[in-house]
């Protein structure tokens, strides 16, 4: 028997009860990210509730049900979100969660320089390989920074989990292990809707041979992949991606040979889709999972020339400026890496950064492009960084533009039933309070986006 089956023995805990027992009952934890979320872990605390007390739990987006939000867990746990998912977007707009606004590259600097501090860390990884090395499988981020400042660290190994090249874990660095044998959480699969194929034509259009793309989660990033099949020579540089690539990497669209950094490699810090993109990942050399603050550091994403950074809005008033994390003054989601990648395409030679977004919203009845944004809506990429917006009615560039070209061309990608009243709007005399109150230009409901 190695050295490290001893040391694996000794830390194994053979049932959840155990782990309770060696979680610490206040303080601050991390849990792993999205589908590297340590499921059985989360609900064995939830379970046991009555032991904790004020546990501040820090994540971002929850795949699982987030039990710990209830309201009759006040008194026992406190979620502290970085970036606020469906499960916990109710509790933190009714203060019973809070969120901490920050880019997806700067977390791991939070645990990093003790800003928040770690009393436990909880992860899922793989099982040990034959030198005792786990992989962080479909959750890098953030994770492996949570691990390095930690006073404890639990994992739970996943016999499912894929075991990814690039960054990892030893034995050594973690106090107790945990098995299980559980599918990991999957994205439901979405159709593409007609205006979302028109979106995805319009910027599949601004995709050159040689590029490299930065993509997120949605159908609009699938539609954009479904009009690339005609393309050479594309990479990936992103914070995530998901099923859509897998056709243009077996068509050999994607093969990463025109990329000036990591040439050969798709590259993301997280994963989140089916078993057919979990299985896809397992073990293949093409794919290196990297730490956020890696990835989503424009200096180093912008060294690839063309690259392409894709990410969407929930509303864009005639300034130019982004909202793509609030409801007025509802938070619904987070920054993410949106910012992180729009700089780092502007680094980039022959990068561009789009916006997407539908031009309408519940059912054609509200405008997505508004004369200024809601009351209360926080700027999410600023007006400054933009570069071009890309609605199914064409393509709005802004660089370079004056104030007066840029809310000519947002009109004109506007839906048309609102063109009118934005014209009006755009007018001298038309910018007045009442212009804020225009039929169609309420907030909308959050039902009708797509979680960013």
């Amino acid at each position: 028997m190695s050295q490290w089956h001893i040391e694996y023995s000794r830390k194994l805990l053979h049932h959840l009860d155990a782990f309770v027992e060696k979680m610490p009952k206040t303080g601050r934890i991390a849990l792993g990210h999205a589908a590297g979320e340590p499921l059985p872990l989360v609900e064995a605390l939830v379970d046991h509730a009555s032991l904790f007390q004020n546990l501040e739990i820090v994540h971002m987006v929850p795949m699982g049900p987030c039990r710990y939000c209830e309201p009759q867990y006040a008194k026992n746990f406190r979620h502290n979100s970085l970036f606020v998912g469906a499960p916990c977007r109710e509790a933190v707009n009714q203060n019973r969660a809070d969120y901490t606004p920050v880019f997806f590259s700067k977390i791991p600097r939070l645990f990093e320089r003790k800003i928040l501090p770690l009393d436990a860390t909880l992860v899922c990884v793989s099982p040990p390989d034959k030198d005792g090395w786990m992989s962080f499988g479909v959750s890098v981020d953030y994770t492996e920074a949570a691990v390095h400042h930690a006073k404890l660290v639990i994992a739970e190994v996943n016999q499912q989990m894929p075991r990814t090249f690039g960054s990892r874990i030893h034995l050594s660095q973690v106090d107790y292990v945990i098995e299980s044998d559980r599918p990991l959480p999957q994205l439901k699969h979405t159709l593409i809707t007609d205006v979302e194929r028109q979106i995805g034509t319009h910027i599949a259009d601004l995709i050159e041979d040689g590029s490299c793309l930065q993509l997120g989660i949605g159908s609009i990033p699938d539609a954009v992949l479904s009009c690339l099949g005609n393309k050479r020579d594309l990479g990936i540089h992103t914070e995530m991606f998901s099923d859509g690539v897998l056709d243009l990497v077996h068509q050999g669209v994607i093969n990463n040979q025109a990329k000036q950094i990591d040439r050969g490699f798709m590259i993301a810090t997280f994963l989140m889709g089916s078993q057919k993109l979990y299985d896809f990942v397992h073990e293949n050399p093409q794919v290196l999972m990297r730490p956020v603050d890696y990835t989503n550091d424009p200096c180093i994403a912008g060294q690839n020339h063309k690259l392409i950074s894709i990410n969407s809005a929930l509303q864009i008033d005639l300034h130019g400026q982004v909202c793509a994390d609030t409801l007025g003054n509802q938070q619904f989601s987070s920054v993410g890496g949106q910012v992180d990648f729009v700089r780092a395409a502007a680094q980039s030679k022959g990068g561009r950064a789009i916006i997407a977004l539908p031009a309408t919203a519940k059912k054609g009845s509200i405008s997505k492009i508004v004369p200024c944004l809601d009351d209360g809506a926080c700027v999410t990429t600023s007006r400054f960084d933009v570069d071009m917006v890309v609605t199914e009615y064409g393509v709005a560039e802004l660089q370079g533009k004056t104030a007066q070209q840029r809310r000519e061309a947002l009109i004109r990608v506007a839906h048309p039933d609102f063109r009118s009243e934005l014209r009006s709007w755009n007018r001298p005399e038309g910018r007045k309070e009442q212009g804020l109150s225009l039929p169609g230009f309420q907030r909308p409901e959050a039902s009708y986006f797509v979680s960013q």
